[in-house]
C-alpha cells in the first residue's frame, strides 16, 4: 500500500511536469529549446528526489507511530496520554510539518516552477538554473513558515490533552468546528483568488515577474503565500484526520492537485467545501 502511494504520486508528478512542457511549447525556439529541455530534466530530477524523499520519510514516521501505537495497546496503555510535551518537542514536529508540506505542496507547484525556469531561458538569463532554484526555496520558505506555525499548534493541542495517539483530535467539537471552517472557506472570494493565481501559471509570472536570483526567491515566496491561502485551511484537516495518516495526506494532496491544475478546479473546491462543511455539521448536531 506504502509502495503504492508512492507510485500513485510520481505518476501524478509526471502528469504535471507534462502540463507545463505544454504551456511552454508556444514560446520555443530551436536554439533556446535543447538548453531549456536540459534544464528541465534537471529541475524534474530535482524535484523528483525530493518528493520521493520526503514520501518515503512520511511513511517510515507513519510506520514508527504505528508501531508504536500497538505496542502500547500491547500493554494496556491505549488512549493514556502520560507524556509531557514540552518546547523540544516543537523541533520535531516542525520537521515533520515542513517535509510533509513539501511532499504534498511540490507536485502542484511542478508547472509554474519549469514556466519559471523556461522564461529565464528565453530571456537569456545565465543564472536561469539558480532563478529556478531560488524560486523552489522561496515558494518552501512560505510553507516552511507555515509548519512552524502547525507544529506550534499541535504542541498546544498535545499540552492540552486534546490529540489521540495517532495525532487525531477526540474531541467531536473542535472537529466539527474544523470541518466547518474549512468547508465555508472554499466558497469564499479569498480562497477563489489565491486559487486563481495557482491554476494561470502564465498569468502568475506575467502579473509578479522578478529578474535575477533575487526576484526568482521573491516570486517563490509570492506563489508561495498565494498557495498557503488557498490551502492552509485543508492543512489543518489533518488533525481531524490523523497527522500521520499516510491515506489521508495523500488525499488531501490529491484535492489540492485536483483544485490546482484540473479545469473545474473551482467547482471541485466548492464540492468538496460543501463535503467537509456537511461533516462538520453533523459532528456539532449529531455527536
Amino acid at each position: 500500500m506504502n509502495g503504492l502511494i508512492v507510485v500513485v504520486w510520481l505518476g501524478v508528478y509526471a502528469r504535471s511536469v507534462a502540463r507545463a512542457n505544454d504551456l511552454l511549447t508556444v514560446h520555443s525556439k530551436t536554439s533556446i529549446e535543447v538548453l531549456i529541455q536540459r534544464d528541465r530534466l534537471w529541475i524534474a530530477l530535482g524535484l523528483v528526489a525530493a518528493i520521493v524523499l520526503a514520501w518515503i520519510y512520511l511513511l517510515r514516521e507513519a510506520a514508527a507511530m504505528n508501531t508504536e501505537a500497538q505496542l502500547r495497546a500491547a500493554i494496556g496503555l491505549a488512549g493514556m496520554n502520560m507524556r509531557v510535551w514540552d518546547a523540544s518537542d516543537w523541533i520535531a514536529l516542525f520537521v515533520m510539518w515542513a517535509v510533509m508540506t513539501a511532499g504534498m505542496m511540490l507536485p502542484s507547484a511542478a508547472p509554474v516552477i519549469v514556466l519559471v525556469l523556461g522564461a529565464y531561458r528565453l530571456r537569456s538569463d545565465a543564472r536561469a538554473r539558480m532563478a529556478a532554484v531560488a524560486f523552489i526555496g522561496g515558494y518552501l520558505a512560505v510553507w516552511t513558515s507555515f509548519s512552524a506555525a502547525a507544529a506550534l499548534g499541535q504542541l498546544t493541542l498535545h499540552r492540552a490533552a486534546l490529540l489521540n495517539d495517532d495525532m487525531r483530535l477526540h474531541s467531536a467539537l473542535v472537529s466539527g468546528v474544523l470541518l466547518l471552517m474549512a468547508g465555508v472557506y472554499e466558497w469564499l472570494p479569498v480562497k477563489n483568488r489565491c486559487l486563481v493565481q495557482c491554476q494561470a501559471p502564465l498569468a502568475f509570472l506575467t502579473q509578479h515577474w522578478r529578474t535575477g536570483v533575487r526576484g526568482g526567491f521573491s516570486m517563490g515566496m509570492c506563489h508561495g503565500a498565494f498557495c498557503v491561502g488557498c490551502c492552509w485551511l485543508l492543512m489543518t484537516l489533518l488533525f481531524v484526520l490523523g497527522v500521520m495518516n499516510v491515506l489521508w495526506i495523500a488525499v488531501l494532496a490529491a484535492v489540492v492537485m485536483i483544485e490546482k491544475l484540473s479545469r473545474h478546479g473551482r467547482t471541485a473546491a466548492r464540492m468538496f467545501g460543501l463535503a467537509t462543511a456537511s461533516w462538520g455539521i453533523y459532528l456539532l448536531v449529531v455527536r
